[in-house]
């Protein structure tokens, strides 16, 4: 049987898989990363500092990967480094990163995740909701402790 313009019909799928279903079978290969960004008070004075985390969807787990005052591609390259690792890396075993489109996530880092079979998802633009489970744990992280603290550095010289 032909339909319009002489495609036929795609055939029945047997068994049917659910959308549903399609994310439970995958859920434990994802892994979501966002940054956040406190201020702390240093010797200098008010300081931004940006912290990069990833959560594995599966577990709700989160794991702080880095601090950085000013983060740059050689910062974004050693922390791919410590996620790909064979032994302990966080993203062992996993098949997907989700992702923003910011240019932290350089071109060197997602070279690094293609190499160990980790597949990059860029969210597009403004597209919160792609991310949400990261973007709620940045929500009440603000809420519960960053809106009420203030930090304040030890160390010398900084």
């Amino acid at each position: 049987m032909l339909e319009r313009h002489g495609i036929e019909p795609a055939p029945e799928r047997s068994p049917k898989t659910t959308w549903k279903e399609l994310l439970r079978q995958h859920w434990g290969l994802i892994v979501a990363a966002d940054f956040l960004t406190i201020e702390a008070l240093t010797r200098r004075g008010l300081q931004r500092f940006v912290i990069l985390f990833f959560m594995d969807l599966s577990t709700r787990k989160v794991e702080i990967v880095g601090i950085a005052s000013s983060p740059n591609g050689l910062w974004m390259g050693q922390i791919g480094r410590n996620l790909t690792d064979a032994v302990d890396g966080l993203l062992k075993g996993r098949r997907y990163l989700i992702h923003d489109r910011d240019p932290l996530f350089t071109a060197q880092f997602l070279k690094m995740l293609a190499e160990t079979r980790v597949a990059s998802v860029k969210l597009p633009p403004r597209s919160p909701n792609l991310n949400a489970h990261a973007e709620r744990f940045v929500r009440t992280i603000k809420e519960a402790c960053l809106e009420r603290m203030i930090f304040v550095r030890r160390g010398c010289g900084a």
